[in-house]
């Protein structure tokens, strides 16, 4: 395993940060958020507490492999102090960036604490009256036709599980295709979280 993984990746692995510990099932969270399925086995729950808007402590629990684990661990540290308008805009590459890597087919691992992060603040914005107030900025995959990954995301919860689905519900490809192995990419990564 040490020879696919980075020193950084595997310190955080082995010596997570912010684990939700078993003797702390009263860490007393302000906002909470669940993402992945257990079936798959990928699964991630974010606890926050939050005071004047700012994340003061984090704890998380995932059901993951060494880079959720670790990308997590990595997050847990970077979000720590934060305002959490600026905690909704850590991006997954920036924490893959912060770990010194992470091997291709393991970069859909890294979206797991993002995606349960923004939940959680989500649920805290909806517990203050400011439901909607943040909003996740979108990545362009298809150039030719503008198609996001939030549009991606759309068809695949509309049943978009391949590239011939996906191609009938957006249109993505169809001029020069060259989007194929990122929009593949990120299909496999929604079908780890969401499937």
């Amino acid at each position: 395993m040490n020879g696919l993984y980075s020193d950084t990746v595997m310190e955080h692995f082995t010596n997570p940060r912010n684990a939700l510990l078993e003797d702390e099932a009263s860490f007393g969270a302000d906002a909470r958020g669940l993402t992945g399925n257990i079936k798959c086995g990928d699964q991630m729950l974010m606890l926050l507490k939050i005071k004047d808007d700012v994340i003061t402590d984090v704890r998380w629990k995932t059901y993951g492999c060494a880079s959720a684990i670790a990308s997590t661990s990595m997050l847990s540290e970077t979000i720590k102090g934060m305002k959490i308008e600026d905690a909704y805009k850590v991006k997954p590459e920036d924490l893959v960036a912060k770990l010194g890597g992470l091997p291709s087919f393991k970069i859909h691992c890294s979206v797991l604490g993002d995606k349960a992060l923004r939940s959680a603040i989500d649920e805290y914005l909806e517990k203050t009256g400011r439901k909607g107030m943040l909003k996740e900025e979108s990545s362009v995959i298809c150039h030719c036709l503008g198609i996001t990954d939030k549009d991606i995301e759309e068809a695949f919860h509309n049943g978009a599980r391949d590239w011939e689905a996906l191609q009938q519900a957006t249109k993505i490809g169809t001029v020069c295709g060259s989007c194929k192995e990122k929009a593949d990419e990120y299909l496999h990564g929604l079908e780890h979280i969401y499937s």
